[in-house]
């Protein structure tokens, strides 16, 4: 092969794998959004059939991500939490802010709000 011709292809080469390399930077995720509750249940029964189901399957139908549940919890050092602890995993602020204020949210949560009580708050992960 001509000199001219190992030298453009070496160059293109180069073009396509620093395009391939400034992409895959672009494409890095935002590190995730995490939604945490603490709930104190008044109504356990009511709370597990008539909420939870209705609620994960929600929370799955906005892209959220069930993370933890202290129903299912194994005490290390001192006293267990006195309330229930949920967290849940979100691609973002944005996208809890869409789940929370749509209108089959705001209905679960009334729900909700009959068997228990609700303390929340929005943590953002690190890269």
């Amino acid at each position: 092969m001509k000199p001219r011709y190992t030298v453009a292809l070496a160059m293109l080469a180069g073009i396509g794998i620093g395009a391939v390399a400034v992409s895959a930077l672009h494409a890095q995720k935002a590190p995730p959004t995490y939604f945490i509750a603490e709930i104190d249940v008044t109504d356990h029964d009511g709370f597990l059939k008539d909420y939870v189901p209705r609620a994960e399957a929600n929370i799955k139908a906005f892209g959220g991500r069930i993370l933890a549940d202290t129903s299912r919890v194994a005490t290390i050092e001192g006293a267990p939490p006195s309330s229930r602890v949920v967290i849940l995993s979100w691609d973002g602020i944005e996208k809890v802010q869409s789940w929370r204020s749509a209108p089959e949210s705001l209905e679960i949560r009334a729900l909700g709000r009959k068997y228990a009580k609700f303390r929340s708050y929005i943590v953002e992960g690190v890269p």
